[in-house]
């Protein structure tokens, strides 16, 4: 059975007890649950001694959850974070939109639409999958 740890707030925070070492919370689908989320990226950073990517990987999760809050649906949304081999996390959003994703180039003076151009610049690679209640948008910040 996974273990069960609580961020700042009392949030619980799933720590997965099989596979690569992850942190995965139910948070929702509202702009608060964007501080949560970048909580629970530090949180996951530290324990893993991996703190120089807290600036790119908070920021990434920021756009994500901004994404699923702005363009998804239903109550909630998952994020989970996992360490990769060689330094590395992966960041995940899902939701239960079936909306993939759609990486647009704004107009120099748009006050929005430039979330996914900064988790491009950000993250080594990023994508999205379909899953059968939804979708899975991650990303993956590196050193």
């Amino acid at each position: 059975m996974p273990q069960r740890e609580t961020l700042l707030n009392h949030h619980p925070v799933g720590a997965s007890g099989v596979g690569p070492p992850a942190y995965h919370e139910i948070l929702p689908r509202t702009e608060e649950s964007a501080e949560v989320a970048r909580r629970l990226v530090r949180h996951a950073l530290a324990a893993w001694g991996r703190r120089p990517l807290t600036g790119p990987a908070t920021l990434v999760v920021s756009e994500l959850v901004a994404n699923a809050v702005t363009h998804a649906c239903g109550e909630v949304v998952r994020v989970a974070v996992t360490r990769l081999d060689g330094g590395g996390v992966e960041i995940a959003v899902s939701d239960s939109s079936r909306a993939r994703p759609v990486r647009r180039t704004p107009a120099p003076d748009a006050l929005t639409g430039r979330g996914l151009l900064l988790v491009a610049a950000f993250a080594e690679r990023w994508g999205s999958e379909p899953k059968p209640w939804g979708k899975r948008v991650w990303a993956e910040v590196r050193a």
